[in-house]
């Protein structure tokens, strides 16, 4: 095949997904447009253009959605947990069957390479399949009551309509991350995508709705104005829960519009993650997970690796090898073979990471590679390494949400944790050393939810993910992911038998 063939070819792949995806709003298991008639664009972050547009949900559209989660809400209930767990599994093998579809269109959407795209449609698939198996193993209990006068019977049930509202970075995974539990659990759902990045969950709700599930547990209303379309329904006391992925800022106001009618809520919000480097570490496992920590979606992830964080006797080594392996990395559309970093989402996310390498090296951090943005069309941004960067710049405070490694040098054990804690977040720490009972006490002192102990990379279906501080609150994933859609019931039975 010749180039100009070749080209052709993937430029009709490229339509051909973002023809099959639905744009409407799905509500009530229809798909239909906003009551408005307006619509959003969705670009390319690689070239700035429009890929298509979707419609625009406004709180009419907003209400509608809530109404028929309300409607479908205790028949759904009532649906066999085997049943229900047969649905998540009959999505997870649909998924999985359109994996190259489904990445490339994520790819589109949002940036990142294809093989990144292909790994996170399989982890998005994982919470299905997780989820499925959990939706059998929702248990209870009877017991004596300690003076025999009475039995106790606990059972779970759903918690009821939930709100979901999920980030533009993992698209299709924060969606499973909450629709697996939600389902498993017996709740019908209203779901917020980001704006930037709704093609991936209109996918995933098509392909539910083919998986069988009843018409009106999952609706979708894609929004540019997301603040007027979900606070009515937070308010409004007839939805139950609310699960939010997204920045601490955000979190912070939807806790206090949750807090009218004592919604229960679950949230992973932003991170500051430390990655710490000890002088005993295995430097070439050390520079392999703080590759895969900082660099895992060009950096735009709340786990991604923020701070580093490198005793000084092998500071400067850690900095060559890590200098050599991020100027390696290959930049450009994530569709083009060999890409190894795609751009960062859209214009404000690219000049976020411009201001905060400006302050650093104007504070007198030192570059090593990057430390620029790309040239041409798309939002791109240079892999880079700063060193000698001050506990001051402001990119060790704010999450940099881009392809920038800061190393900053400690001498003692104590002055690493103190700086790794020094922070309102507690998501994620990394922590690389060979000493065993380093390696203990110092995962015991770290101030996170969750530690990445010689590994970067934490997130696991079978795993409880989240934080702790200003991180969030709550956990999803894990056996105890299915808990936050659940409420616990106890039953006091008076017992006549003594």
């Amino acid at each position: 095949m010749t180039n100009s063939a070749a080209t052709s070819s993937a430029t009709a792949d490229e339509a051909r997904v973002v023809d099959a995806v639905p744009t409407g709003l799905f509500i009530g298991g229809s798909w239909r447009p906003a009551a408005s008639g307006r619509t959003l664009t969705v670009d390319d972050p690689a070239t700035g253009k429009a890929l298509c547009e979707v419609a625009d949900a406004g709180p009419e559209d907003g209400m509608d959605a809530l109404a028929a989660a309300v409607a479908a809400q205790q028949s759904f209930a009532a649906v066999a947990p085997r049943e229900r767990g047969e649905i998540l599994r009959r999505a997870y093998e649909v998924i999985m069957e359109r994996i190259d579809d489904l990445s490339l269109l994520m790819t589109l959407e949002m940036g990142k390479p294809l093989a990144e795209s292909r790994g996170e449609v399989a982890y998005a698939a994982e919470f299905f399949r997780w989820f499925a198996e959990e939706a059998v193993r929702i248990d209870g209990g009877y017991a004596v009551a300690p003076n025999g006068a009475s039995r106790f019977l606990v059972q779970k049930q759903p918690v009821g309509v939930s709100l979901l509202i999920t980030p533009w970075n993992f698209p299709m995974a924060m969606g499973t991350r909450k629709i697996g539990p939600a389902i498993a659990a017996g709740c019908a759902m209203v779901l917020k995508p980001a704006a930037q990045t709704p093609l991936s969950m209109h996918a995933l709700a098509a392909i539910l709705a083919e998986a069988g599930l009843p018409d009106g547990v999952l609706n979708i209303v894609t929004t540019s104005d997301a603040g007027g379309v979900m606070e009515p329904l937070i308010r409004d006391g007839r939805a139950r829960k609310l699960s939010f992925t997204g920045s601490t800022a955000v979190g912070k106001l939807l806790l206090e519009q949750a807090s009218e009618k004592v919604l229960k809520t679950s949230m992973e919000l932003g991170g500051n993650a430390p990655f710490l480097v000890f002088d005993d570490a295995d430097l070439d496992k050390a520079v392999e997970g703080a590759m895969l920590a900082k660099m895992r979606n060009m950096g735009e992830a709340c786990t991604a690796a923020n701070r580093f964080l490198v005793q000084r006797g092998v500071a400067e080594e850690f900095a060559r090898r890590l200098t050599e392996k991020m100027g390696a990395l290959t930049v450009g559309r994530g569709t083009d073979d060999g890409v190894q970093v795609g751009p960062l989402v859209d214009a404000k996310g690219r000049d976020k990471v411009v201001e905060l390498v400006r302050d650093a090296v104007g504070r007198g951090a030192r570059v090593h590679v990057g430390g620029e943005p790309g040239e041409g069309p798309g939002y791109f941004y240079r892999p880079t390494v700063l060193s000698e960067v001050p506990l001051e710049a402001r990119l060790t405070s704010e999450e940099i949400f881009g392809p920038v490694a800061a190393i900053s040098v400690f001498d003692h054990e104590d002055d690493a944790v103190a700086a790794a804690n020094d922070t309102e977040y507690g998501l994620v720490s990394y922590l690389y050393t060979e000493n065993l009972t380093r390696a203990l006490r110092v995962s015991e002192r770290l101030e996170a939810g969750m530690i990445g102990l010689n590994t970067g990379l934490v997130s696991n279906p079978a795993a409880p993910f989240g934080g702790i501080k200003q991180s969030g609150l709550g956990r999803e994933g894990g056996s105890v992911g299915i808990d936050e859609f659940l409420e616990t019931k106890y039953v006091a039975i008076g017992f006549a038998g003594q």
